[in-house]
């Protein structure tokens, strides 16, 4: 059998590193396998799901590189959905309810007293043809419920490995609201089987979910085992805190904006939570080796400062071709290849195409006043290449005495600002002599 993958994600938000990770992982495991990849809208939410979120998607996606073989809507599919519904209606196994939120609430409260579970008590079952009747009559709509076996529910996790569920322990699920709009646990099960996905890749939070799925799965007609599925243990913050208090600034266009290289995302994604440490290497690179074993079934740490360091080695290494058309207008080369490598995110080039082409105040610096003048005073005529600083500086150091950290702090503070950075004998021919004197003369006031 092929495999065949899907990413199912609610265009409610922003795509950010926590749900970028099983996207990544369903499309690795498509590629490794030969299989394909289905990219599929959860919107059938009319009230959250907007359509700038579910055009963000696609572009985030893209970004990454990733790319899908099919794409299907939710909200096209209502029909399906209405017509499984029936047939879960006819077996017996959907059936309506009409208590309010609040009157659940008491249940669970009195329960909760009597030391039980709060597992809802199925007393809509026992409704009769003229109940609800009545109830319809008072304007009440019911909302539907799924009759879960009363089993336990295992399967062979490829990465938690045996799980199992419980079901006479879990509250039967809501399938249909009162308005008649169906819910995910419910749209995601008729969709999978219709479409042929053979594996789901996502995260643990759904183990439970996944329980009650497979009894839907089976009550639809679905094999038993025809769908294969890996939990992915959650991310978590360097404090070990659930990763998604911080989404909001690890979007995928906010690390986007920030300058981190899609592919420093996609390395260090791929094998976190492995034994693998992450290295640069392309999509192509890393599905050849991937493998749902090798992954933890641990939290997996996500440090901001490895992506980071990754994210450095990446951009040590790209060619000026690749990060042209992102760095500022009129950029060179000669200047891409002077910086790259003291950037940690591409962002980072605009300081320093400032201190080459812009405008930068230098801090004054009390005790080189002298020293300064000096330097300026020394400063060789046009034109200049890659020789001027090392020809500068030996001179400066023969006329003051200086030498080491003396001779080349304050310098470099004088003509970036900055007390580290790129070799100034690659800055400075691109900075030019009118600049540089003028820097020199403002730090020497």
């Amino acid at each position: 059998m092929s495999v065949r993958v899907r990413f199912a994600p609610s265009p409610t938000g922003y795509l950010h590193v926590g749900n970028a990770r099983p996207a990544l992982a369903n499309w690795l495991f498509a590629r490794r396998h030969g299989g394909s990849f289905l990219l599929r809208l959860d919107d059938t939410d009319a009230q959250r799901c907007k359509p700038e979120y579910a055009d963000a998607i696609l572009h985030d996606l893209r970004w990454l590189g990733l790319s899908w073989d099919d794409s299907i809507r939710q909200s096209d599919r209502l029909a399906l959905y209405a017509g499984a519904a029936e047939r879960l209606k006819q077996a017996g196994r959907l059936y309506p309810c009409f208590e309010s939120e609040e009157e659940l609430r008491a249940k669970r409260e009195a329960r909760l007293k009597r030391g039980r579970a709060p597992v809802y008590d199925r007393a809509m079952l026992t409704l009769t043809p003229e109940q609800r009747a009545a109830a319809e009559a008072g304007g009440k709509r019911p909302y539907w419920r799924f009759l879960l076996s009363d089993r336990t529910i295992a399967w062979d996790d490829l990465v938690l490995g045996t799980r199992q569920v419980k079901l006479p322990a879990t509250s039967d699920p809501v399938l249909i609201r009162a308005d008649g709009t169906p819910l995910y646990t419910f749209t995601s099960v008729v969709d999978d089987l219709d479409t042929g996905i053979t594996h789901i890749v996502r995260g643990d939070d759904h183990v439970t979910n996944t329980g009650v799925q497979l009894d839907i799965i089976e009550a639809l007609g679905g094999a038993p085992g025809a769908i294969r599925f890996a939990h992915l243990p959650l991310l978590t913050d360097a404090a070990g805190e659930k990763l998604s208090k911080r989404f909001d600034s690890l979007s995928l266009r906010g690390l986007a904006r920030d300058g981190v290289e899609p592919a420093a995302i996609t390395a260090y994604l791929a094998r976190l939570g492995t034994g693998d440490d992450p290295q640069p290497a392309s999509l192509d690179e890393l599905a050849a080796g991937f493998e749902l074993s090798r992954f933890s079934a641990s939290a997996a740490r996500f440090d901001i400062s490895q992506l980071l360091a990754l994210n450095r080695r990446l951009l040590h290494a790209l060619p000026f071709a690749a990060v042209a058309a992102r760095l500022p207008a009129g950029a060179t080369e000669a200047f891409w290849l002077a910086v790259r490598g003291n950037l940690d995110l591409l962002g980072e080039a605009r300081g320093w195409w400032d201190v080459v082409s812009g405008s930068i105040v230098p801090p004054v610096m009390e005790g080189e006043q002298e020293f300064l003048r000096l330097a300026r005073e020394m400063l060789p005529p046009e034109p200049w290449d890659e020789r001027v600083w090392h020809d500068w500086t030996g001179a400066l150091k023969e006329a003051s005495g200086r030498r080491g950290r003396a001779l080349f702090h304050p310098l470099r503070l004088a003509l970036t600002g900055e007390d580290s950075g790129p070799e100034l004998a690659a800055l400075l021919p691109l900075m030019g002599r009118a600049r540089a004197s003028q820097r020199l003369e403002v730090a020497a006031s």
